[in-house]
């Protein structure tokens, strides 16, 4: 599943920082591993512990599959081990909001998602601070042949600081469980749209305010709105700009009466006048009147219809970047001036250019710059690739220092403090022929330097013992700041060795099986 939107309104966005640093000139990746099982995350010396000193409860992960092949996580090996897992979780589940989770939120870590919701705060200071996803309606896995969709009536939120989730309850006229669906944020709300699951193709619309004293976030469905939706579809990407949603592509189905120049359509998926296939026109969604409209296109070559593409905003310039459609993938630049509704044709690239590929994020990291991840490659291979392109030179660079063992397809992505480029779950798999699980990992970009505050902020966090007496003299609000460090260090740290015994465990059963 993922959730294609861009969170692209004004101000800046949230961030958040993760261990395992690798250093590097001037782009670095640092990973934070996933949890599982059950962990208690004690106090270190000097160090504050998550949730007071209590225990941490962490959920196994699961595996989300946008084709909706039946498939199990590969640490189970026989379907009726798949079986207890899923009657166990589901019984963890029931006991969990048993013991009053609706009414308080608890310090965990978020299913592995195949593109969780790319739904992240526009602003740090707006939302209190917080990264916000919410996997659960937009989301599913296999088990036994049955479709098993996360819960739709939670979010998570990340803590930039201290680095620690927390989930909350939702409630309301919760979205229907769906994939492929397009999330955004304008001033505080977010916005769903589209989506496919068993019953079709989607085009409703909801959305929540974030932005509660109570913490209690209740979903709405917009049904008392003017003008005509965009046709059902799914794999979709937003724009966001002058408290607008403005929706381009996507893979959906239209009747015969209803076939355009705008669709493409898929020949092998047709039937009862009923077609399916790919979009390239543009609606609008107006917030503050509640109404749905098409703009005229005054001018320029628009982009071919495509689907798994992505969309940022530089200034009043919607960026469009790659897609599939049919057996094709795409590297193509172009951009729709959002003011005057004139597409610029496809961009003129001086030198080299990314690879085709699908199902990648594409990021805005300063008034010229967009930084393109990850992705499905034309040859089906998972990308790990990062390059950022200048929309003044019209030139990509590729960041060299990034590892290759990181690939993310169908993730998500948006932009942090001080330019660092957060990146949440998704797959390191081919989707479409194997998949051996989904990350719930999260990696951070460094594009940038750090300021000499971080720099200290995060030194004294990874030292906090042999630091230890020093710490309480530090004047009352900066002593915040470097509590909420080391207690992000010593998360980080704690996730690092849970996801190294993991994988120690994993090679020795590999070695057990093979021998």
């Amino acid at each position: 599943m993922r959730l294609n939107c861009q969170n692209t309104s004004s101000g800046k966005k949230s961030a958040c920082s993760f261990s395992g640093e690798a250093k590097a000139s001037s782009s670095l990746l640092r990973t934070k591993a996933s949890l599982t099982g059950h962990s208690t995350l004690g106090a270190a010396s000097g160090a504050t512990p998550l949730r007071d000193g209590a225990d941490a409860l962490v959920r196994l992960p699961t595996n989300l599959d946008p084709r909706r092949v039946p498939f199990v996580r590969a640490a189970i090996r026989t379907r009726g081990e798949a079986a207890r897992w899923a009657g166990a979780a589901a019984r963890r589940v029931v006991g969990q909001r048993r013991r009053g989770w609706r009414t308080r939120s608890c310090s965990a870590w978020p299913r592995s998602a195949a593109a969780t919701a790319r739904w992240w705060t526009e602003t740090s200071s707006t939302c209190g601070g917080a990264t916000w996803i919410e996997p659960g309606p937009h989301a599913y896995q296999s088990i036994e042949d049955n479709e098993v969709y996360l819960p739709n009536d939670e979010i998570w939120t990340y803590d930039i600081d201290s680095g620690l989730w927390r989930m909350h309850l939702m409630e309301g006229e919760l979205p229907t469980s769906m994939s492929g669906s397009c999330g955004a944020c304008i001033n505080g709300k977010l916005y769903v749209f589209g989506g496919y699951d068993d019953k079709g193709y989607s085009n409703r619309l909801y959305f929540v305010n974030l932005r509660t004293r109570d913490g209690t976030y209740v979903w709405k469905k917009i049904t008392n709105f003017e003008g005509q939706p965009p046709t059902p579809r799914d794999k979709l990407s937003c724009w966001v700009y002058k408290d607008r949603l403005i929706y381009f592509g996507g893979y959906g189905c239209r009747r015969h009466n209803e076939l355009q120049d705008c669709f493409d359509v898929h020949d092998a998926s047709w039937e009862e006048q009923i077609f399916w296939g790919w979009h390239n026109d543009v609606h609008v969604f107006d917030t503050k009147t509640q109404t749905w409209f098409q703009p005229e296109i005054k001018g320029g070559v628009p982009p071919q219809p495509r689907a798994a593409h992505t969309c940022a905003v530089l200034g009043n310039k919607g960026y469009i970047f790659g897609g599939r459609v049919l057996q094709t993938r795409m590297n193509d630049l172009h951009s729709l001036n959002l003011d005057t509704w004139t597409w610029s044709g496809r961009i003129s690239i001086n030198g080299e250019s990314p690879k085709h590929r699908s199902w990648h994020t594409l990021t805005p990291i300063a008034d010229d710059k967009l930084f393109l991840f990850g992705g499905l490659s034309a040859d089906n291979i998972p990308l790990s690739d990062g390059w950022i392109h200048n929309t003044i030179t019209n030139c990509w660079k590729q960041l060299i220092h990034l590892p290759n063992t990181r690939p993310r397809l169908w993730h998500t992505a948006c932009l942090g403090k001080e330019n660092e480029i957060m990146v949440f779950g998704g797959s390191k798999d081919d989707l479409l022929s194997l998949d051996t699980g989904h990350c719930n990992d999260l990696l951070i970009f460094q594009t940038q330097p750090y300021s000499l505050l971080r720099s200290c902020l995060d030194c004294i966090g990874k030292n906090a013992i042999i630091l230890k007496s020093q710490i309480s003299l530090l004047p009352p609000k900066l002593l915040q700041q470097v509590l909420k460090k080391i207690t992000f260090w010593t998360a980080a740290n704690h996730r690092e060795e849970q996801r190294a015994q993991k994988d120690e465990t994993e090679n020795k059963y590999q070695w057990i099986s093979s021998n």
